[in-house]
């Protein structure tokens, strides 16, 4: 029964029946070098907490994602005569319908990749596969609009969201279970839930100046 692997530092290890893992090896097809490329972001073999490093990816795609949603603000709206407060909102929401949509096809592509790169390394749940750790990280900012997240705030969606996926409340460790990349993906999905809840709560205190 070989052993569940994860990039969550704090996890149980879990026995896996053999059946469940991968076929004898074969040689490699560009599609498997493709998998374990989408799978593991890059960033996926770092020797030292690799899901943490996933997370930070995650963090990087929110960042570049905000930036090109005032891109094209700048571009499109700038001088048609709105107010700037007006046009300072409009990427912010830009991104709030955009971001679900990039997160459901960045998890449909996860899923493939990490069930895919799950039976080339014959391990269930590979630590080197943190393609979940990108999804989810994205889950926990969906719900605030992005003019409230400041680098403070950023911050504290990230260690919210690594926190939730070490700690994994139910029904995330159910999830886990699931076959495949489905469940490599849909546990952290519903950590950035747990996440994104909890920052919109942080949020709007901050807002209403409960919180400094």
């Amino acid at each position: 029964m070989p052993i569940k692997e994860s990039s969550d530092e704090l996890n149980p290890p879990v026995a896996i029946p053999v059946r469940e893992i991968a076929p004898p090896k074969r040689l490699r097809t560009i599609g498997d070098y493709l998998a374990l490329a989408i799978a593991t972001c890059g960033v996926g073999y770092f020797p030292i907490a690799p899901g943490t490093m996933g997370s930070l990816v995650g963090v990087g795609i929110y960042v570049l994602l905000w930036r090109a949603a005032l891109e094209v603000d700048l571009a499109y709206l700038d001088g048609t005569g709105f107010s700037r407060a007006y046009t300072y909102w409009v990427p912010s929401f830009l991104l709030m319908w955009t971001l679900p949509l990039f997160i459901v096809g960045l998890s449909l592509v996860g899923i493939w990749a990490a069930s895919r790169a799950e039976r080339l390394m014959g391990k269930k749940d590979p630590a080197q596969v943190v393609i979940d750790e990108v999804a989810g990280q994205l889950v926990t900012f969906m719900f605030v609009p992005a003019s409230f997240l400041h680098p403070l705030m950023i911050l504290t969606g990230f260690v919210l969201f690594r926190a939730f996926d070490i700690i994994k409340p139910y029904p995330i460790r159910r999830v886990e279970s699931l076959h495949g990349g489905l469940g490599i993906v849909g546990d952290d999905i519903v950590a950035g839930l747990y996440a994104g809840a909890v920052l919109a709560l942080v949020v709007l205190l901050a807002a209403l100046h409960i919180l400094p």
